[in-house]
C-alpha cells in the first residue's frame, strides 16, 4: 500500500477551466476570455444541475424597466438582495440605476468591495458590529449610504455610536402599517423618532421617508398607505425636518412598483423630492407571484400597456432526466438545493436531447409534483418521448431564493454559448 506521498498525482488536464476553478475564473476573467473557451450548455460543457442566465433577456428586462421608470421621471435603486451579484449590479447601474438597495450590513460590505458607491439599505441598522462595519465604509468620502429608522430607541443607539465615531449617518424615516413589518405606526411614534433625531444633530441626518408597501395585499390599502406617505412628506418638509435637498421618498418592492410610481409621481413634488423605487426581481422575472403581478400591471398601467412588451424570465435551472421508473413519472436531477420552492415549484420550460439541433418547448402537461434535496418528481404521460439523459430547463418562482443557491451562474447567448460568468456573494 502506497503512502500518500508515494501516490502518483491524478491527471486533471482533461478537465476544462470552468470545472477547475469556476469561482476564481468568474472573478478574474473578462467576458471576452470566458467566451473564448467555447463552452455551450447544449454541448454538455456544463455540469447539471446548473442555473443559467440569458444575456438577451436580461438586457430586455433592463431596458424595459428603464423605459418604465423614465416615463414617470423617477429613480431606480434595484434591490440587490435578489441576486447579490456585483456583475449584475453594475449592469443595472450602467442601465441608469441611481444606486443599489440592500438589506444588511454584510450585503453592503460585499457590494462596496465590488465598487458600489451608493447604497440604500432598506432596513434598520442594529448592533455594534453592523454599525462598526458601516462606519468603516463611511471613511470613504465617496461612499453614499442610507439606512432606516423607526424608533427613538434605535435612533439613540445610532446617535451614540456614530457620534463617538465622528461620522454622520444618513437615515430615512420608515413608515409602517398595523400588522405589517417595521416602520412607525402612528403619529406618536413618528414624533418620538423626530424628537430623538433632534438629540443627535451632529451624528444623524434625516434625508427622507421610506416604506415597503408589499406587506399589504389589496391595491386600495396600498394606495391609501402611499397617499399617507405623501402627506407625511409634505408635512415634515414644511416643518424643515429634512436635511437633504432634494428630500428622498422611496417605496416599491417588485409586485407593486406601478402603483407606487403612479401615486408618488402624481404628488407633483417637482425637484424638491427625489423619488426612488426599489424593485429587484424585474431583472430575471419569474413564473410565480411576480408574473401574476406583471400581468396585473400590463392590464392596468397605461405606461406599461404603451410599451407593447413585457418582462420575461431570464433565469432557468437546467437538470437531466435521471430516471423513468414508472410510465407516468420521470425523476429529474434537480432539487431544493438548486431552485426555490417556497412560492411554487419550478415549471418545465425547455426540453433538449443532446445531439439534436435545439431545445423545444416542454410539454404543457409536464408538471413537477414534488421536490426533494437533489431530485424532483415530474408527472408525464406514458407515451411522452422523454428519455434518461434529456435536459430540461425550468422556469422558477422567486428568484431571490434561487440565486442564493449558486456561487456562479453562466450567462449564455441566444445559441446557449457561455459569454460571461456571474459570481454571487451571499
Amino acid at each position: 500500500m502506497h503512502s500518500p506521498s508515494q501516490q502518483s498525482a491524478i491527471d486533471l488536464s482533461f478537465i476544462s477551466p470552468i470545472h477547475k476553478g469556476i469561482g476564481t475564473l468568474a472573478q478574474a476573467a473578462s467576458p471576452k476570455e470566458i467566451a473564448s473557451y467555447g463552452w455551450n450548455l447544449l454541448h454538455e460543457d456544463l455540469t447539471l444541475p446548473c442555473a443559467v442566465l440569458y444575456r438577451d433577456k436580461l438586457q430586455h428586462n433592463l431596458d424595459w424597466m428603464r423605459q418604465f421608470i423614465d416615463a414617470y421621471g423617477l429613480r431606480l435603486a434595484p434591490h440587490g438582495k435578489t441576486t447579490m451579484a456585483p456583475t449584475l449590479f453594475h449592469r443595472q447601474l450602467a442601465s441608469g440605476a441611481w444606486g443599489i438597495t440592500l438589506a444588511t450590513a454584510h450585503q453592503t460590505q460585499a457590494a462596496y468591495a465590488h465598487g458600489i458607491r451608493r447604497v440604500l439599505m432598506a432596513n434598520q441598522l442594529i448592533g455594534k458590529q453592523n454599525m462598526a462595519l458601516i462606519a468603516m465604509l463611511l471613511r470613504d468620502p465617496g461612499f453614499e449610504f442610507y439606512c432606516l429608522v423607526d424608533s427613538a430607541e434605535q435612533v439613540d443607539q445610532l446617535g451614540r455610536f456614530f457620534s463617538a465615531q465622528g461620522h454622520r449617518l444618513n437615515v430615512l424615516l420608515e413608515l409602517g402599517v398595523m400588522g405589517g413589518r417595521t416602520g412607525v405606526r402612528n403619529d406618536a411614534q413618528l414624533q418620538a423618532v423626530l424628537a430623538a433625531l433632534r438629540r443627535w444633530p451632529a451624528a444623524l441626518v434625516l434625508c427622507g421617508i421610506e416604506l415597503y408597501e408589499g406587506v399589504l395585499d389589496h391595491e386600495a390599502d396600498i394606495r391609501a398607505f402611499l397617499q399617507s406617505a405623501v402627506a407625511t412628506t409634505r408635512s415634515l418638509a414644511t416643518q424643515n425636518c429634512f436635511q437633504r435637498t432634494p428630500i428622498l421618498l422611496s417605496g416599491a418592492g417588485s409586485a407593486w412598483y406601478d402603483v407606487v410610481a403612479e401615486e408618488f409621481s402624481s404628488a407633483n413634488f417637482g425637484r424638491a423630492v427625489e423619488i426612488v423605487l426599489r424593485p429587484g426581481c424585474y431583472l430575471t422575472c419569474d413564473v410565480g407571484a411576480y408574473r401574476a403581478a406583471q400581468t396585473r400591471i400590463l392590464s392596468g398601467n397605461p405606461v406599461a400597456r404603451e410599451m407593447h412588451s413585457n418582462l420575461i424570465p431570464a433565469l432557468h435551472v437546467w437538470g437531466y432526466v435521471q430516471s423513468r421508473p414508472e410510465p407516468e413519472k420521470a425523476i429529474i436531477g434537480l432539487g431544493k438545493r438548486d431552485a426555490a420552492f417556497d412560492s411554487g415549484l419550478p415549471v418545465p420550460a425547455l426540453h433538449f436531447r443532446p445531439g439534436t439541433a435545439a431545445p423545444i418547448p416542454a410539454q404543457a402537461h409536464w408538471v413537477l409534483t414534488k421536490m426533494m434535496d437533489q431530485h424532483s418528481y415530474l408527472s408525464v404521460a406514458a407515451e411522452d418521448d422523454l428519455r434518461v439523459g434529456d435536459m430540461l430547463g425550468f422556469d422558477i418562482a422567486h428568484p431571490c431564493l434561487t440565486f442564493d443557491k449558486w456561487r456562479v451562474l453562466p450567462i449564455v447567448d441566444e445559441i446557449f454559448q457561455v459569454v460571461d460568468l456571474v459570481q454571487t456573494f451571499f
